[in-house]
């Protein structure tokens, strides 16, 4: 099955930006219909952020609208978040998995995921 491992990570000041990538390896990110990232901030539940379907619809959680930006490069078998204006409340384990609407689907196996922090 189609691995992700995700990458990027760092430690930004607040109003820094970051670029995550995820790297979908023995398969094609091309037969996940819809990618998201998702984050965990510490305390808290892991939370979808973003996501993005192969035709392009795109949907972000409010805390993140205006300041993400999610992209996938099927054909690079990645898929990238833009993460501009961060704030220190974006702190978290960022991770990229399948968007799960019903019993139907199954996220894949979580990666290490990519920490993320922001300072103040």
């Amino acid at each position: 099955q189609v691995q992700l491992a995700e990458s990027g990570g760092g430690f930004v000041q607040s109003g820094g930006s970051l670029r995550l990538s995820c790297a979908a390896t023995h398969g094609s990110l091309s037969s996940i219909n819809f990618m998201g990232w998702y984050r965990r901030a510490p305390g808290q539940e892991r939370e979808l952020v973003a996501s993005i379907s192969n035709y392009g619809r795109i949907k972000y959680a409010d805390s993140v609208k205006g300041r993400f930006t999610i992209s996938r490069d099927n054909a690079k078998n990645t898929v990238y978040l833009q993460m501009n204006s961060l704030k220190p409340e974006d702190t978290g384990v960022y991770y990229c998995n399948t968007i799960i609407f019903t019993v139907e689907n199954s996220f894949l196996p979580w990666g290490q995921g990519t920490q993320v922090t922001v300072s103040s």
